[in-house]
């Protein structure tokens, strides 16, 4: 508790500073609650464990299910992964998670479990979020979690083998951003637009460094589901994450759920210390952002950014009438979008209909996207798909599905042509084989609109579930308001049932072993916490060092160079950190269509194929997905160093993890830094003594962390650190029950026992 005198705080601060193990030199090393798990970023993770003879530390902080790749197809027929899937790469990472969760021990929802889905959406669903816990998961839409009042944000695979390892993470403190949304929003307005809309006013760069507190009474309105789709894509306005504050529509969404605290003296206690979980009068926010309800209307993006965004009234932006900053990535998006300036948005005609993912893949969603089918027809207008026009909804988690189709939600749909699918990311990134061809346009429910992100060569417009449904019964980007008339707040005639009866909350787990002897246990822990600190020394020597490197620097000058870009999804599906240097820039560097490399691409021509340095002169550099994918193919290719004014949070944290230098420099320097790269010239990073020597033997001085600096130089392991504090985690641990004893594994898992969950008697339902 803080003292009486103790300066006001933020919601920030306050979760930041109830998970602090230790402070002072370098980054504060907090505690993480909770951690969610899928197939794509941790198998380098498992496999580090397993190299340096650890375990998961805390498998009852732990959650693991499939995702990404898996397909979305009826799995009526579903025996075996190792039958049903047959793209192998897909295959082996869905089978190396199950092997992993065997080995360690950990609690999976795998495909043939009803509780399979989006990370995103079975964490709130199973009360696994809870108000006041850290969250991490290798995703960068962790930010999701953000809406309970937890500081939850997305990882590199070098991080989650930390929290696995550990439980813990050395964190730097962000800075405090609040964006205020006050008044009534007008019918018609969804979440989504909302979000959309604060990220056209603040930029993807405009909350990099900070973590954002979404208030204001406009926000205060909003249900549990709509909350989790703004905080989703806090990520994407270029924030470390997204929070709300806890409230009254918090705690009934919670109660009841599965892993959340048991009725009566636990939940009397989590509420009480919930609802002191909001920013003090007084506190400071280095950043202040307010917005009018009442300015924001169904909207809808236009090039390959999610800034780039317009009313769904208004018309395709024209880059003349930019700033000069800006013009020319506008170009090059509208020219990849294929659109012409000044065209009105609403006669821009769709190939595909994507209706998912963690932003959008909720019951609610589905409500929503159903009323505008039931709506449409009441008012004369279609109730079928357009012709020509394949549009596909995939429920974000098995329990949604179940929902829905308990609701008939998914009769509406499959009458009106929707495909109706199975759990997982689907289309949103397009790593299973639900993708857009070369030139397909997509209204898509999902985050992202980056070049080739739902498929190489594909155009994404984000849009709300309703714009959505929109879209796909018209042919085109539409209005909705158009076609609910005056049945905007009309329920459709559609039963709404108690989510909560699909979540069969579990009787509380029966131990199947005997209980451990206390004193035995703790003599135990004691003797692998020394043994995994001295194994931790020795696995410090694989992280290269990085001292001084000197070479050939690759000029770029585009800004938001996001990951996808770096390397796109099809990559992500190996086993190993290696063997990703062909695939750098793949989007830019080969054409699609033949596999061939583009002459004209920087990286392909001499004497940028040996380059061991990027200079970039656009901002936020590395945006988007937490994959560690990126930094692994550039250090692959040989690039050691990338320069450029501002990076994405999670790819910078990414590249030092991996003995990489992410060096932030002022634009005036980079400009000349670029000229020189340009001539093919070698240019020279100095880290020991903080300085870039240009080829003219000119320095550039810079500065750095000096923490960070120290562990590059030395080349030591994040882990190795860490676990040398072992006496305060287990301290912190100690404090941790004591004060919050409903984080401590309950249902699932539970430390100290072998356990086994027993399903509670299904209840009955009146539909």
């Amino acid at each position: 508790m803080p003292a009486p005198n103790a300066a006001p705080r933020t919601l920030y601060d306050k979760v930041f500073d109830d998970h602090v193990v230790k402070s002072g030199e370098g980054d504060t090393l907090i505690f993480i609650d909770r951690h969610l798990v899928h197939e794509v970023t941790s198998p380098q993770a498992f496999e580090g464990l397993r190299n340096a003879g650890r375990k998961v530390r805390r498998t009852d902080c732990t959650l693991a299910t499939v995702d990404h790749n898996i397909p979305t197809a009826s799995r009526k027929n579903f025996k075996n992964v190792s039958s049903f899937i047959t793209e192998g790469d897909s295959r082996a990472q869905v089978c190396a998670l199950e092997d992993h969760v065997k080995e360690f021990g950990l609690t999976y929802f795998g495909m043939a479990d009803r509780r399979q889905g989006i990370v995103h959406i079975i964490g709130p669903e199973q009360g696994f979020t809870l108000p006041g816990t850290t969250v991490v998961c290798g995703d960068s839409h962790t930010s999701t979690h953000g809406a309970f009042g937890a500081l939850a944000f997305g990882i590199g695979t070098s991080e989650v083998e930390h929290v696995l390892a550990t439980q813990c993470l050395p964190q730097a403190k962000s800075k405090n951003m609040r964006i205020n949304v006050e008044g009534t929003l007008t019918e018609g307005v969804a979440s989504k637009d909302v979000v959309l809309h604060i990220i056209g006013i603040i930029g993807t760069a405009g909350g990099t460094g900070c973590v954002i507190e979404f208030s204001g009474s406009a926000i205060r309105s909003l249900s549990m589901e709509a909350r989790m789709s703004i905080c989703n894509m806090a990520i994407e306005g270029g924030a470390r994450a997204g929070m709300i504050a806890p409230d009254e529509v918090t705690f009934k969404y919670l109660k009841g759920r599965p892993l959340s605290p048991r009725e009566g003296e636990e939940w009397d206690a989590a509420e009480a210390y919930w609802r002191t979980l909001k920013t003090d009068p007084g506190a400071k926010y280095d950043i202040e952002v307010e917005i009018k309800a009442e300015d924001i209307v169904p909207t809808v993006t236009w090039g390959t950014s999610p800034q780039d965004v317009v009313p769904i009234t208004g018309t395709v932006p024209n880059p003349a009438n930019m700033p000069e900053s800006r013009r020319q990535d506008a170009e090059k998006a509208l020219k990849y979008m294929g659109l012409t300036a000044d065209v009105p948005m609403e006669e821009i005609k769709v190939d595909k209909v994507f209706f998912g993912s963690c932003t959008n893949g909720r019951i609610e969603d589905m409500r929503s996207a159903a009323r505008v089918i039931v709506a449409s027809g009441k008012n004369g207008g279609p109730t079928q798909c357009a012709e020509g026009v394949y549009a596909m909804v995939v429920p974000g988690s098995g329990l949604v599905k179940q929902q829905a189709e308990a609701e008939g939600l998914d009769v509406i749909f499959k009458k009106a042509g929707f495909d109706w699918r199975e759990a997982g990311c689907s289309m949103c990134l397009g790593m299973n084989p639900d993708q857009l061809k070369p030139g397909e346009r997509c209204a898509s429910t999902s985050n992202r609109n980056f070049e080739g992100r739902q498929g190489a060569g594909g155009r994404t417009h984000l849009v709300s579930p309703a714009m959505a449904t929109a879209a796909a019964l018209t042919g085109r980007l539409t209005d909705v308001r158009k076609l609910m008339g005056s049945h905007v707040s009309d329920d459709g005639g559609i039963k709404i049932t108690s989510y909560a009866d699909y979540l069969e909350p579990l009787i509380p787990a029966q131990a199947v072993a005997d209980e451990i002897d206390p004193a035995a246990a703790a003599e135990a822990e004691k003797a692998e916490a020394a043994s995994l600190a001295d194994a931790a020394k020795h696995a410090s020597a694989g992280m290269p060092k990085f001292t001084v490197v000197k070479g050939i620097a690759a000029p770029m000058w585009e800004a938001n160079i996001d990951t996808d870009k770096i390397i796109p999804k099809q990559f992500l599906k190996t086993l190993l950190r290696t063997g990703l240097g062909d695939a750098l820039f793949w989007p830019a560097r080969y054409d699609v269509n033949t596999g061939e490399k583009i002459p004209d691409f920087v990286l392909n021509k001499e004497p940028f194929t040996k380059s061991s340095l990027l200079v970039c002169t656009g901002d936020n550099f590395g945006c988007g997905s937490s994959r560690e994918h990126a930094p692994w193919a550039l250090n692959d290719f040989g690039i050691r160093c990338v320069m450029a004014p501002s990076f994405g949070d999670i790819f910078r944290n990414n590249c030092f993890k991996n003995g990489m230098l992410p060096l932030i420099l002022p634009k005036e320097d980079l400009e000349v830094l670029y000229k020189d790269a340009e001539s093919g010239q070698e240019i020279t990073v100095d880290l020991e003594n903080s300085q870039v020597v240009r080829p003219s033997g000119e320095t550039i001085k810079f500065e750095i962390d000096a923490f960070r600096r120290h562990c590059l130089i030395n080349g030591l392991d994040d882990i190795g650190l860490t676990l040398e504090h072992e006496n305060l985690i287990v301290e912190f641990e100690a404090k941790r029950t004591a004060n919050w004893p409903w984080l401590d594994g309950v249902g699932y898992a539970k430390k100290g026992k072998a356990v086994v969950p027993i399903r509670a008697p299904r209840k009955k339902t009146d539909w």
